[in-house]
């Protein structure tokens, strides 16, 4: 499993604890220091983050096409919500306890 997360963020430092805690084995990424790929934000399918807010993305994103916004989330990691959570067969944006519990 991939966890993909911002090292400095509280919400990913609650997730990668809550994960240990219950043993569960990943692969950590630092999102910041290994941008997600076009291809993978296209698997994850979602964004999010300080930059994707301060850019004004939310009032831009609908103007773009889908290949832009993927091209632009790709540029940079921070743009993506976090942390991640990829399984072979899922992807959990976000630290959602309860999805985290039913999915893993």
């Amino acid at each position: 499993m991939l966890f993909v997360c911002y090292p400095k963020c509280s919400t990913c430092q609650k997730a990668k604890t809550w994960l240990q805690e219950r043993g569960v084995a990943f692969d950590e990424r630092d999102i910041k220091q290994d941008n997600p790929t076009e291809q993978e934000l296209r698997a994850w399918h979602e964004k999010s983050g300080l930059q994707y807010k301060a850019l004004g993305l939310k009032d831009k994103l609908p103007a773009m096409t889908e290949d832009e916004q993927y091209a632009l989330l790709a540029t940079d990691g921070m743009l993506v919500k976090r942390p991640l959570i990829i399984g072979e067969d899922f992807a959990l944006p976000g630290f959602k306890v309860k999805e985290w519990e039913e999915r893993l």
